[in-house]
């Protein structure tokens, strides 16, 4: 789980200096992204927002599908969301002094915000998606996207609950017991 979250802060070999497990959460991560930028449904869930968000529609289909996923939680899991993001905080919070200084400050304000349990709402995808316009370094309009996200909601849901299961199977290596 820390790899995972620490993944997109960890640059090139760094993740070298970790623990074998962190190790192993950064390549996964790496892997879900990899995976996921070459897919042919994210892909043509790309396609409907490339216009619009231009470099950006890459990260709208991961924000869209975590979306999907929250709102959908108990379709996945016979765990509540609450249960699992509060989980997931005191996990990741027992191992902070061990990220790098960006996802150290950037997982406090994700808890304290209960940003996880956020996406399952469009007011708190808006407020994700309005955070990561301030922060980006490019004009973008990611600001707006949760209308895109509200209007078309069906369709990202389709290319969702289409991706999802192929995700799971695809990894399924990085596990010893069934996910």
């Amino acid at each position: 789980m820390v790899g995972n979250y620490i993944a997109d802060f960890v640059k090139g070999k760094e993740y070298e200096n970790y623990s074998e497990g962190v190790q192993k959460g950064i390549i996964m991560h790496r892997d879900i992204d990899s995976f996921t930028d070459t897919h042919e449904i994210p892909l043509r869930t790309k396609e409907r927002l490339i216009s619009k968000y231009g470099k950006y529609s890459a990260v709208l289909v991961d924000m869209f599908y975590d979306h999907v996923l929250a709102r959908e939680w108990s379709s996945y899991s016979p765990i509540a969301l609450r249960s699992f993001t509060q989980s997931a905080y005191k996990a990741l919070g027992n191992q902070r002094s061990s990220f790098p200084e960006r996802a150290s400050r950037m997982f406090g304000y994700m808890s304290q915000g209960d940003w996880l349990s956020g996406y399952a709402t469009l007011e708190g995808m808006g407020a994700a998606l309005s955070g990561i316009s301030r922060r980006a370094s490019f004009e973008n309009n990611m600001d707006e996207a949760v209308n895109e996200l509200k209007e078309h909601y069906e369709l990202y849901k389709i290319d969702f609950e289409e991706y999802f299961p192929i995700l799971i199977a695809h990894l399924r290596k990085y596990f010893d017991e069934d996910i």
